[in-house]
């Protein structure tokens, strides 16, 4: 059950938790502090998809490991910052200190135990502007309608194709049998012929 907070916004709170954003009609589902995950790939892979959606790119912040077996204990994933081009990477990567002071926006999930991955943390705001590409990273209402009725044509030809091939299937087999109700015909005549030779036969044979 859904309730709209902000119209405006157009953001709406979830009975689970987390909100539901509205970006250009596309309803997109926000992590929300405790969140739970099957694994840390699934909720680094939930966290990639709303950047993607929402309008940002990720980037890993922090991670740690168990002491006792070296397995990863928490990841912390955020946002990379503003424009993703060559010329913004090259800035980063020559002025590390400036990017860790960048965008704030972040996740942070924690193991709880085997198959259980939980939210401790998220941080919703940039500091920069979002850049939503719905166009070329999810189909369009419009393009699945065509995608649906160029399936449905498809399906008719099929369809078609299938009815003809059944009717000279039926023409086929009614020609097979035919042809062996004229040769079972023919074969009676054959036997006719010869039990009135036979008959004639053994009458010539008595009048000898």
């Amino acid at each position: 059950m859904q309730s709209p907070t902000d119209n405006e916004t157009g953001r709406m709170e979830t009975s689970a938790g987390g909100e539901l954003i509205s970006f250009e009609g596309d309803t997109v589902q926000e992590p929300y502090e405790g969140m739970l995950f099957e694994s840390e790939g699934a909720a680094k892979a939930f966290y990639d998809e709303y950047a993607r959606r929402v309008g940002f790119v990720t980037r890993v912040l922090s991670s740690r490991k168990s002491e006792r077996d070296g397995s990863i204990i928490s990841r912390g994933l955020g946002c990379r910052g503003g424009s993703d081009n060559k010329k913004t990477r090259h800035l980063q990567t020559q002025k590390r200190d400036r990017r860790r002071e960048g965008c704030t926006a972040m996740i942070l999930v924690k193991r709880e135990k085997p198959g259980q991955w939980i939210v401790r943390k998220f941080v919703r705001d940039h500091n920069h502007p979002l850049v939503v590409q719905l166009q070329k990273s999810r189909p369009t209402l419009d393009e699945k309608d065509k995608k649906i009725q160029e399936l449905t044509a498809e399906l008719r030809v099929k369809k078609r194709l299938t009815s003809a091939y059944r009717e000279q299937l039926l023409m086929f087999v009614k020609d097979v049998e035919d042809h062996n109700e004229h040769l079972s015909k023919k074969v009676q005549v054959v036997v006719d012929n010869l039990k009135d030779l036979e008959a004639k036969r053994q009458e010539l044979l008595l009048h000898r």
